[in-house]
């Protein structure tokens, strides 16, 4: 009787571990994380891991720049604005994909190819674009903390319109009659069913790259 070969399973490699990891992050948390749960999802000994990541801070600087690789770096050469947009765009989305990963990206001090490249790609063409240094740090510093704050009150509200607007209707009714309009006002605009959430962010990006765009010299 032939006996059936057994599937070969992937070689275990440092690329797999890591996407492997970010997976895991995106279905349980960064909290969920950790070499024991990794060789269970892999069918492998945690201790075989090591083999490809040094300790949980090489494994942490790996997913952070497998998610860096995601972004759009800016072109150099192009219109500064376009492509600050789009970039930026494209952070927002990866991290909404990925919302574990705003707190780990920032906090890296050994940032990874991919992640120096787009920050790189993003100082390089305000500097293109004529900005004092000094302007363009403080550029890179606004946007950066726009996206990332952007991502973390948006994965904090509620998902769907229905939901925001009726999370909305129920805060206003919690006030004290007449004592906040202006709040009820900002309340009003979530409520309102023509309005669409999904437009903030490229709305509050428009408006920063505008105000930056004053910081450059005639």
């Amino acid at each position: 009787m032939v006996k059936r070969s057994q599937p070969r399973r992937p070689p275990l490699t440092r690329e797999r571990v890591l996407r492997e990891a970010v997976a895991l992050a995106d279905e349980e948390g960064l909290s969920g994380v950790s070499m024991r749960r990794l060789g269970q999802r892999l069918n492998v000994e945690a201790m075989s891991l090591y083999n490809h990541v040094a300790n949980k801070e090489d494994l942490l600087d790996g997913m952070a720049d497998l998610v860096s690789e995601e972004f759009v770096v800016p072109t150099p050469g192009a219109d500064w604005r376009e492509a600050l947009h789009v970039s930026a765009t494209s952070a927002h989305d990866v991290l909404l994909r990925h919302p574990w990963a705003g707190s780990i990206l920032e906090s890296r001090t050994n940032p990874g190819p991919a992640r120096l490249q787009y920050l790189n790609g993003v100082v390089g063409v305000l500097i293109d674009a004529g900005f004092p240094i000094q302007q363009v740090y403080l550029a890179v510093v606004t946007l950066d903390s726009y996206i990332y704050g952007f991502v973390l009150q948006e994965t904090a509200l509620p998902a769907s319109p229905d939901e925001a607007a009726e999370s909305a209707g129920a805060f206003v009714e919690g006030l004290p009659e007449g004592a906040y309009p202006h709040l009820v006002s900002m309340a009003e605009v979530v409520m309102d069913p023509d309005y669409d959430r999904s437009l903030d962010f490229e709305a509050g990006l428009t408006l920063l790259l505008e105000a930056i765009a004053l910081r450059l010299p005639a």
